[in-house]
């Protein structure tokens, strides 16, 4: 499918009308999480939810919880010796179910071998499948895992195969978000055997080049940051024979670079957003770049967003990006500032890791969630129990509605 065509793919399912629908101040509005006021935290995994324990600082960022003695979930993976390109996320099965069984009735770990499996959990019909799996590979088919869950009626933590495709391709995304007016920095990708001649009119060196269709910052290194048309040669060739990939080439924004966690409440469909600052050392040049051995690694810091028109800033953008790319239950987008302080869209991630990286700094930075508040909320937030066939939930099933009070604000 040629770039066009994915790009009219992605508007056509929605994108735009769902950037229409930012004009409904009940569809659309932000509820973000109140002005951190500890201090920046390098790593706020052992101490960001002891202060702030059992509550989410008045904000209302899941649904209504159910009781806990209904819910049949299944975590989904495949072999170990298989993950590859088509897993987005990997997960920590067994300590997500460790969790999961503390609120709900059954929660078992699947691994997907072949398609046989697959039509299995289809006839067990679970209330959820939570899984960071995008699609299989069997004979040659790709079986995308959330058009599958769609196709019988299963609900799924993450988004759909439509807004994937949107996020995976970094030139589409931006695209998405160039067209529905929202700011991302001037860009041009080159294809595998072409030769880039010029800049274009709208850019100028320094300028920022990575592969189009790479996550976790997959070859990104100190190259990646051009100054001159012999070094950005230099790196898409080598991006070329490394990866044998689309290469994006974007204007370099100076500005402090930053990710905006998001979590969709699956009743109100309102977003909450979750900024972070993200900041790399600086390497022998100067430069901060957050590369792929830094994050390996474990070598930023991860700060509160402290400033409350950065933080709004940064909030709104992120949701309207979540809307254009079509993005449902959480998602994270990643931002960096200009020279003039005006955030730009770089990319997003719509199956961001559910281990205690980004996003979940994110929930605790600025809603001080624990890691296990996080896991069970997102949970319950996507959760179906099934109805009874006159089309009304059988409480002996699922049990009594009720608030859960981990989620009311103190």
């Amino acid at each position: 499918m040629s770039m066009k065509k994915q790009i009219e793919h992605c508007l056509d399912v929605g994108a735009i009308q769902d950037t229409l629908q930012l004009q409904d101040p009940v569809t659309a509005e932000i509820q973000t999480g109140p002005m951190p006021q500890p201090p920046h935290l390098k790593n706020p995994l052992a101490t960001a939810h002891t202060k702030h324990s059992n509550r989410y600082s008045g904000s209302q960022p899941f649904r209504t919880m159910l009781s806990c003695n209904f819910g049949r979930i299944e975590i989904v993976i495949v072999p170990t010796a298989q993950p590859s390109k088509n897993v987005a996320i990997t997960l920590d099965a067994k300590l997500i179910q460790t969790i999961l069984c503390k609120r709900f009735r059954k929660v078992a770990i699947t691994t997907i071998k072949n398609r046989n499996d697959l039509e299995e959990l289809a006839k067990r019909q679970p209330d959820l499948v939570f899984s960071g799996v995008k699609y299989f590979q069997f004979h040659d088919q790709d079986v995308w895992l959330n058009d599958f869950l769609d196709h019988h009626q299963i609900p799924y933590l993450g988004s759909p195969k439509s807004a994937l495709d949107c996020e995976y391709d970094k030139t589409i995304a931006k695209e998405l978000v160039q067209r529905a007016g929202l700011s991302t920095a001037p860009y041009i990708t080159v294809h595998p055997g072409e030769t880039l001649l010029q800049l274009p009119t709208d850019m100028q060196f320094p300028v920022f080049i990575k592969p189009a269709n790479c996550g976790d910052s997959i070859g990104i290194d100190s190259a990646s940051l051009a100054f001159t048309h012999l070094e950005m040669q230099r790196k898409i060739q080598q991006l070329f024979d490394s990866l044998r990939c689309d290469v994006l080439i974007e204007q370099y924004l100076p500005g402090n670079e930053y990710s905006v966690g998001i979590i969709e409440n699956d009743s109100t469909k309102r977003l909450t957003a979750m900024p972070i600052e993200i900041r790399a050392e600086k390497n022998t040049e100067g430069h901060r770049i957050l590369d792929f051995q830094t994050k390996k690694n474990d070598a930023e810091e991860v700060l509160s967003v402290t400033d409350q028109k950065i933080h709004r800033a940064l909030s709104d953008l992120g949701q309207s990006v979540f809307r254009v790319l079509g993005g449902t239950s959480f998602g994270r987008i990643d931002v960096r500032m200009c020279a003039s302080g005006i955030p730009h869209f770089m990319e997003a991630n719509l199956m961001p890791g559910l281990k205690k990286g980004y996003f979940f700094r994110s929930c605790a930075l600025n809603l001080g969630m624990s890691y296990e508040q996080m896991i069970i909320g997102l949970a319950e937030n996507r959760i179906k129990p099934k109805t009874s066939h006159s089309g009304v939930r059988n409480r002996q099933q699922i049990g009594t509605i009720i608030e859960n009070p981990i989620l009311q604000p103190t």
